[in-house]
């Protein structure tokens, strides 16, 4: 009998298996995804959607069905402490959830139980043929090489029964949480960083109150304990509190409360004013360390993200944002190396970005909650570091404001920097031009590593407004933005970079789509290659913008991609060219800015006549690619 095969089997139908499997289904591959539950989250468990992960589930197409959903929304967070004289507690402060110098779209915090979050993932994955098993379990794998192209062997089975599979895939990923099989199996270690452990209570349900800010994100500090406040959508409240932690006398990592005596301590802590519940929707008590995984992957063939390979503190409110992240960052590397596109070498990157932001993470979660016991912030402090300075602008920074700030970007996803690799030119890259921008050097602001800057700009077909970022979807493509600057000055560096994008041999016609000659009028995206969309960007009002007579025929094929950069942005309000100036770039000459399909920066280059600017390029990505270009050099990770 013939083992069925699979480009790869995930394990887990939680936040992380979900992302990769939407991803990989549309991009065509086929996938066995297995789930132990036997539905979809009821109830409680993570219901955080931190700003930068709205921006991704936006470019995925998934942001409107979440929405939907009604969710509660976090624009600011109160900070109350005990009053004078054992008056139970007061209003300390209040700050932006996501303050203004952070450049977000969305700079609220999403928040809605992770049941509704995953149907919305389910419905995409059915509309693209993948169907979750439920409830299948993962009984063994090993990855013994007897078949090449599918080395991986499998083997699950139902929860329930003596129903069983045997399966062969490329790929195999565990997205199971916490207590993971597949990291057992392999014998990875988890390293807890924080000493200290904590045993919480959670309790989502429908409450009356005159506490005031009930409906907002609260951190209470009473007499009588802590609490956390967190709404929710259908009217409903989380409430968060410490049961027990390492530093009682009577530690008890086991330690238990029931939902009255949890109901009881949040009365005492919030006196006071009173809360009585309606219902009880969701309660759960479990331990909480700050641990993780010494591994992502042994072999670059099973691999482990999410609860599975980090886990920290709920009060930092990432744990399905990282996985988020963690599930995009993969997705998109094995696309590349099985479609042909990059070297396999390049999927060692996935543990060296992903295990480096949670090592972040972590690290700066203790530090912020060591901080932040030690001294309570006075409001009017906190409102000096919500405040955006502009200008010249010199604002002294004690140690908390530097941390709240911290804090901030981490928090809402925006504080995600991956260190130089072969996708995040630097100088020590193996593409050498001189053409290459930094932000080191001043000469762009866009950093390697990070995410791109929000712009927005007015689409020329339609004289729609549009948010740049977000005008090319997840879809497996580099992002070329040409800044394209006055069209007067760069007429001939235009026409030029495009002629050399369409000779022979550079990375660009090198992976011409094979059905090119056959595609629709109407694909907007991806005409000539499946590996790169190109954005063009005019310093000049749209009017004066004829698309077909100022670009070469290759540039104007991306009709539904040609913009004026006429819109006055406040983060630089004297710019002619908004677009151009957060870049970093000249308003005048321009520049191209080379973004990595999960919306990060991988380099910048000067636009110039010749062919500088396209065999600058050509270095950048024959360094990952599995062809060379211009005479460079591929590298190894």
């Amino acid at each position: 009998m013939s083992i069925e095969r699979y480009d790869i089997v995930i394990i887990g139908a939680g936040p992380v298996g979900l992302l990769l499997s939407t991803c990989l289904a549309r991009w065509g591959y086929k996938i066995k995804h297995i789930d132990m539950r036997p539905v979809p989250t009821v109830t409680g468990r993570a219901d955080g959607i931190q700003p930068r992960s709205l921006d991704l589930l936006r470019n995925m197409g998934l942001k409107r069905a979440i929405m939907a959903n009604e969710p509660a929304k976090v624009y600011e967070v109160a900070f109350w402490d005990p009053a004078e004289n054992s008056k139970g507690i007061h209003r300390t402060g209040t700050w932006a959830s996501c303050p203004k110098f952070i450049d977000a779209r969305y700079p609220f915090t999403t928040l809605l139980h992770q049941g509704l979050i995953e149907r919305v993932f389910i419905s995409d994955l059915e509309q693209n043929g993948v169907k979750i098993q439920r409830p299948w379990r993962i009984t063994g794998f090993s990855s013994d090489g007897v078949d090449k192209h599918y080395p991986v062997e499998v083997s699950i089975a139902h929860v329930d029964g003596d129903e069983q599979e045997t399966v062969r895939a490329k790929y195999l990923f565990s997205g199971e949480g916490a207590r993971s099989f597949v990291r057992e199996q392999l014998g990875v270690g988890i390293t807890h960083k924080d000493p200290i452990a904590h045993v919480w209570g959670v309790m989502d349900g429908v409450v009356r109150t005159n506490f005031p800010d009930i409906k907002m994100k609260c951190t209470i500090h009473s007499d009588a304990g802590s609490i956390m406040v967190i709404p929710r959508e259908a009217n409903m409240v989380r409430l968060y509190i410490q049961v027990a932690s390492s530093t009682d006398a009577d530690w008890n990592p086991r330690k238990t409360a029931t939902t009255e005596q949890v109901q009881e301590a949040a009365k005492k802590i919030l006196a006071p004013y009173w809360i009585e519940w309606d219902r009880v929707e969701w309660y759960s008590v479990y331990p909480i360390g700050q641990g993780i995984a010494d591994r992502y992957t042994l072999d670059e063939r099973v691999f482990m993200g999410g609860d599975c390979c980090h886990t920290h503190s709920p009060k930092a409110g990432q744990g399905m944002n990282t996985a988020f992240l963690d599930a995009q960052n993969l997705a998109w590397k094995i696309h590349h190396v099985e479609s042909g596109f990059a070297d396999r070498s390049i999927l060692k990157s996935y543990e060296g970005e992903r295990k480096l932001i949670a090592e972040s993470l972590l690290n700066f979660d203790s530090q912020y909650a060591k901080l932040f016991s030690q001294r309570q912030p006075p409001a009017g402090e906190v409102g000096h570091a919500s405040k955006h300075a502009t200008g010249d602008e010199q604002v002294e920074e004690n140690e908390f404001i530097k941390m709240f700030k911290a804090s901030c970007e981490f928090t809402s996803g925006y504080g995600v920097a991956y260190d130089e690799n072969i996708f995040n030119w630097s100088d020590s890259h193996p593409a050498k031009s001189s053409l290459f921008l930094s932000e080191k050097a001043g000469s762009t602001t866009q950093r390697p590593g990070r995410i791109l800057s929000p712009a927005t700009v007015t689409r020329v077909a339609d004289a729609n407004v549009v948010h740049l970022e977000q005008e090319i979807p997840l879809n497996g493509s580099y992002r070329i933005y040409l800044f394209a600057g006055k069209p007067s000055v760069t007429k001939k560096a235009v026409d030029d970079f495009a002629a050399n994008l369409k000779k022979k041999g550079s990375f660009f016609s090198s992976y011409t789509r094979p059905d090119a000659d056959q595609i629709s009028y109407h694909e907007r995206h991806n005409p000539h290659s499946l590996f790169f969309t190109i954005n063009t960007i005019f310093n000049a009002p749209r009017p004066d913008i004829e698309v077909r007579a100022l670009l070469p025929e290759l540039l104007a094929r991306y009709f539904d991609h040609v913009y004026a950069d006429d819109i006055w942005d406040q983060r630089v309000p004297n710019a002619k060219a908004a677009a151009h100036a957060k870049m970093g770039l000249s308003e005048e000459e321009g520049g191209v800015v080379i973004v990595r399909p999960d919306g990060y920066v991988g380099c910048a280059v000067k636009l110039v006549e010749g062919s500088g600017t396209v065999d600058a390029l050509n270095e950048y990505f024959a360094s990952f690619c599995t062809k060379s270009f211009g005479g460079g050099d591929r590298a190894q990770l």
